[in-house]
């Protein structure tokens, strides 16, 4: 928990806010403060205005749940992309990996994180039902499950496999070039080629 060093009750509610940023502790919260104190009107303001920007016009796609300031997204509204696959993804970081590797040209659904007993989240948490309801477009030829090789990741996987049977859809799973254990957001572009070139049914 952050312990205050000053009685600057504004300071210490941003350094308070910085560190409940994932990857940033109370020390990193307070180097960063510092930083943004120090350069106010190169980094503060902009980053102040840039934050407001987003809350105010960043919003979840319906479709499939990315980020943009257009809904349904620019991805899902863009007629050169293949109409037939869709990739299911667990976060929007995810969706952001595949697109940075420039070799997939489908659609995307993000889940929303995966199914977890001791976490307590259930279907009925995740965007499964509309994914189901996606499914059932007549267009839609193939689905990717691109969830993490981990313990929820496949969990979550299989799941969603049983659900799709009802479908004539083919499922396909990620496959060489994930490690297990491994998240897409930290592999490099090379790797996420090569897993989604060597997708095999699952």
């Amino acid at each position: 928990m952050y312990k205050s060093a000053s009685n600057n009750n504004e300071l210490d509610h941003l350094i308070s806010l910085l560190s409940k940023i994932p990857g940033l502790g109370p020390r990193s919260a307070r180097r960063a403060a510092l930083q943004l104190i120090k350069k106010k009107d190169v980094l503060m303001r902009p980053l102040a205005n840039a934050l407001a920007s987003v809350a105010e016009n960043v919003h979840p796609c319906v479709t499939c749940g990315n980020l943009d300031i257009d809904n349904p997204c620019h991805i899902c509204e863009n007629g050169k992309r293949d109409q037939t696959i869709i990739c299911v993804i667990e976060d929007v970081a995810d969706l952001w990996a595949l697109e940075r590797a420039g070799s997939f040209r489908g659609l995307y659904h993000v889940l929303g994180g995966t199914l977890s007993a001791l976490d307590g989240v259930g279907p009925d948490d995740l965007n499964i039902k509309s994914l189901m309801e996606r499914a059932g477009d007549s267009n839609i030829k193939e689905i990717i499950l691109a969830t993490n090789a981990t313990v929820d990741g496949q969990t979550t996987a299989y799941y969603i496999t049983e659900q799709l049977k009802k479908f004539d859809i083919l499922i396909s799973r990620l496959a060489h070039g994930v490690p297990i254990g491994g998240e897409l957001d930290y592999l490099d572009d090379g790797t996420l080629t090569t897993a989604l070139n060597s997708r095999r049914p699952f």
